[in-house]
């Protein structure tokens, strides 16, 4: 399954040292905007430790993580929906990704430029959000015009679908983003006009260690933001991108020492990845043998078929039942030989909701 999350920002404010930080790619990084112009793309393995455990449990040969894919697109610039800056481009880029991570600075460093001369993240974060409202707004007005031949013959699906634009221009004329105001069927019908403002929004804070951080501070700006945040139900995350990206490049032992040196204990990178995972809708089942041990990657609530897909078509077309375990109960029996010897395999059927974690052995 490839699902993709696109780091959106304003220029300047780290996009693309998170992405090096993520993805260890040799991407542009430098200290003046427009740096990024075409997309990066990059795929990130997702930090599980129970892959590796049941690797270990199983002496597998191969190891094979569940991977999401990260887009590090050109910096926005108040205007973009008109065009101003990259913004055509911008558009596009962001409209072909299916979450978004918005990166948006809280630290004063007077030697890292700012676009707009002053570090506010609030009013970051409301330039890039209502550029995106503007350019969904134009869509949305646009496909309601080329609507009205079949809307007056009384064509019912360009009826359910005008219903749903009219509700969507209301919401954006009163700058909210969809996805605080669509249900799910309404939020379908939106996707399929690739309108960006519909897709999740992961609120990513990058940090600078030793700098003057907002959250660590107690600073208004930071308060504006948890504000923001519990009134919009929104996410957020907060990463040091800077010493994330110094970081991957030690080996584990090291990696440990310099947090603490640096004082940056949590790995925000790790914690983005999940974050981002998880804002996709998207959970992991394992595999293991020998062979190997893989992740693989399903929508939250699949069937146990649906998922077998992921392996292979005829996993679905073919399936007659699944011997399931939870990854946690196999790892504590220690193998498939006690698992089986206690009875702890149960036998699913087609209409079985595979959970995060499971252990599958699918027969078909």
């Amino acid at each position: 399954m490839s699902l993709s999350i696109g780091i959106v920002g304003l220029p300047n404010v780290g996009k693309s040292t998170l992405f090096n930080a993520l993805t260890e790619n040799s991407v542009a990084a430098e200290n003046f905007p427009f740096c990024t112009i075409d997309p990066s793309v990059g795929v990130v393995e997702v930090p599980d430790p129970r892959l590796q455990r049941l690797s270990g449990m199983s002496n597998s040969a191969k190891t094979i993580p569940a991977a999401v894919e990260f887009v590090d697109i050109a910096g926005l610039v108040k205007g973009a929906s008109a065009g101003e800056g990259l913004g055509n481009q911008f558009l596009s880029n962001i409209r072909e990704t299916d979450a978004i991570a918005e990166v948006v600075r809280i630290f004063d460093d007077s030697n890292i430029t700012h676009v707009s001369g002053v570090v506010d993240p609030m009013n970051d974060i409301e330039v890039i959000n209502l550029e995106l409202v503007l350019a969904d707004l134009q869509t949305v007005t646009k496909r309601l015009g080329s609507l009205e031949r079949d809307v007056k013959r009384g064509d019912e699906d360009a009826l359910a679908e005008k219903a749903v634009l009219e509700k969507a221009v209301q919401v954006l004329e009163a700058g909210k983003l969809l996805s605080t105001a669509l249900d799910d069927e309404e939020r379908i019908a939106a996707k399929k006009l690739g309108l960006i403002t519909v897709k999740p929004i992961l609120y990513v804070l990058n940090k600078k260690a030793g700098g003057f951080n907002f959250d660590e501070q107690s600073d208004e700006r930071w308060h504006q933001l948890l504000a923001f945040f519990k009134a919009t139900n929104a996410n957020y995350v907060c990463v040091d991108a800077n010493v994330e990206g110094e970081l991957r490049e030690l080996s584990k032992d090291d990696q440990d020492m310099f947090r603490q040196e640096y004082g940056v204990l949590d790995n925000g990178v790790n914690d983005l990845i999940r974050a981002g995972y998880d804002m996709l809708g998207l959970i992991t089942f394992f595999t293991t043998g020998e062979t190997e041990t893989r992740a693989w990657t399903i929508k939250k609530d699949s069937t146990a078929p649906k998922a077998g897909a992921a392996i292979h078509g005829d996993f679905e077309e073919k399936f007659i039942r699944a011997e399931v375990i939870g990854c946690d109960e196999l790892l504590e029996l220690g193998g498939y030989a006690t698992a089986r010897e206690k009875g702890a395999l149960r036998l699913e059927g087609k209409e079985y909701i595979v959970q995060d974690g499971d252990v599958i052995v699918f027969r078909i």
